[in-house]
């Protein structure tokens, strides 16, 4: 009876003992939090690419990582909810892909450390004190978005030869557009062309804007994006076929499905980015002295079987600056 005691005994501690070894095993669990005016789905090849650097820096979802999604499908006026949401979750970071998320998550924290991804002028947004030293909870990356903009302008010109008229698709809900606009009017005085905005505030509405610049005579669209536009990036260029425009936009991805033209940086790198971010402030860096980044590559896309299709021939000088020609 006693040697079953004893034995039943050792067998309860060497229990136990393995559990506080597996416990002890266990990895720090972080807690991230996402906040997006975009859907889940328009938004896979970015967080594609967010989530893999976060592996590749050690952070594994579901493993040792938890992250918080929060998508507001469209619908900006969620995302003061969506916000506060994640600052009562606790959360340790939070990453804001642009101006209005980047809002929304300053309103709700002064303390949660939060990661920009893609602010066009953070520090006239009050976001941050200096580029070099943000001061607050607050870092990440930002490119200036009107300057971008000229030099896309500048690339639209030079594939077509002869063009003197080029509509201009804005929102003028979104922060970063008005000044954006008015970079490209003063660019297009400077180049002896003439913009013309057409002022399309939700993607739903884009048949009757592009039936609008179609009806005006002009054959070239520059499309100042946002998260909004990028999610309808099939839908745009089957448009834009539909009514024979050339078009200019800032992502790659919008020209891989069929635009003309697109200049600007590679969103995946920028939260590629972002996750060195999150990674640093998880390992205790300080929001306030992490000196917020700007993109310093930037490519210049062209489509030259959509150029076929609308009957136009790129300038060899034009094709020899691209970074990526789609066949």
């Amino acid at each position: 009876m006693i040697r079953g005691l004893i034995a039943f005994a050792a067998a309860v501690a060497a229990l136990a003992c393995a559990s506080f070894e597996a416990a002890a095993e266990q990895p720090v669990k972080h807690r991230v939090g996402f906040i997006s005016r975009s859907s889940e789905s328009g938004s896979r090849p970015v967080v594609g690419a967010f989530r893999d650097e976060l592996r590749k820096l050690g952070h594994a979802e579901n493993e040792n990582l938890a992250m918080e999604w929060r998508w507001a499908n469209g619908r900006v006026e969620r995302l003061a909810e969506l916000a506060a949401g994640l600052a009562r979750a606790r959360v340790e970071v939070i990453v804001a892909p642009g101006t209005v998320e980047t809002r929304a998550a300053q309103q709700a924290t002064r303390s949660i450390p939060i990661v920009m991804v893609n602010v066009g002028d953070p520090v006239n947004s009050g976001f941050i004190r200096s580029m070099a030293r943000p001061g607050g909870n607050i870092t990440g990356l930002s490119f200036i978005f009107p300057e971008l903009s000229a030099k896309q302008l500048e690339f639209f010109t030079a594939g077509l030869p002869g063009v003197s008229t080029i509509a201009v698709l804005w929102n003028p809900s979104n922060p970063s557009h008005p000044p954006a606009l008015r970079s490209l009017e003063r660019a297009a005085a400077a180049l002896g062309v003439e913009v013309r905005p057409v002022s399309s505030p939700f993607a739903d509405d884009l048949e009757h804007a592009f039936a609008k610049v179609s009806a005006s005579g002009t054959k070239a669209l520059f499309i100042l994006g946002e998260p909004r536009i990028f999610q309808q990036r099939t839908r745009l260029a089957e448009l834009a076929r539909k009514h024979g425009l050339a078009t200019m936009f800032n992502l790659r991805e919008h020209v891989e499905a069929g635009g003309l033209m697109a200049y600007g940086v590679h969103f995946p790198e920028l939260y590629r980015r972002a996750a060195v971010y999150v990674d640093r402030i998880l390992k205790g860096a300080n929001p306030a002295d992490l000196p917020v980044e700007q993109p310093d590559k930037f490519e210049l896309v062209v489509n030259l079987r959509t150029a076929r299709a609308l009957g136009l021939t790129i300038p060899p000088s034009l094709l020899l600056r691209a970074d990526s020609v789609v066949e």
